[in-house]
């Protein structure tokens, strides 16, 4: 059985992610996150569920310890958080990771959606752009992720691009991002050691549609 730990699970990405893979028997899942009773539906043999804060050092290496894969999706101090789970992840001797970061962090979000993309979350990427810099300069296995602007389609839709490569489609749905991290959860020898946009074939222009 392959252990999985799922910092941040209850975002919206995540809760797709746990969804999709609740019947895999072949997982055990820990869902680590501030407020468990949010995911209490979903604990029962194959899924345990941990309350608790990233940057409880003691609680977030206890949860480490043992697992195969940590899938990381978190929202905030970004930079500080990772830090914090590279280090605990070779504390435990872990090394596969898969972490959602955000575009922009290569300068590589293309023309008038670039400077918008700018715009709007120019402080944040700050902080993906260190987290990253810190996760690619360890000796993790590891898989970082940069989707373009999420909307709740329900629908799964999108394209890969290598770091290098340019951003140039506005949006992805979240269920989208979610078929991606399931199928390199199922299959971790997949994308190792690469940083991969995600984006929505068709969907290019200056801002997102529905912004």
């Amino acid at each position: 059985m392959t252990n999985v730990l799922i910092l941040g699970a209850g975002g919206q990405v995540a809760g797709h992610v746990i969804e999709g893979l609740s019947n895999n028997n072949a997982l055990h899942l820990t869902l680590y996150l501030r407020d468990a009773s949010r995911l209490k539906k979903y604990e029962g043999t194959r899924i345990k569920l941990v309350e608790g804060d990233i940057l409880d050092a003691q609680k977030l290496a206890e949860a480490v310890r043992g697992q195969d894969i940590v899938y990381v999706n978190i929202n905030g101090n970004e930079d500080v958080l990772a830090e914090h789970i590279v280090k605990a992840m070779q504390s435990a001797g872990v090394k596969r990771l898969v972490f959602i970061a955000a575009i922009g962090i290569y300068d590589e979000v293309a023309g008038a959606f670039g400077q918008w993309n700018e715009q709007m979350i120019g402080p944040y990427i700050a902080h993906y752009k260190k987290a990253t810099c810190f996760i690619e300069a360890s000796d993790l296995d590891y898989t970082i992720l940069r989707p373009t602007w999420y909307t709740d389609k329900d629908e799964v839709d999108y394209v890969i691009t290598q770091k290098g490569e340019p951003i140039t489609r506005t949006e992805i749905s979240r269920k989208s991002v979610a078929d991606f991290i399931i199928k390199v959860i199922e299959n971790p020898q997949s994308h190792i050691g690469e940083s991969l946009g995600l984006e929505k074939p068709g969907t290019e222009g200056d801002k997102p549609a529905f912004m």
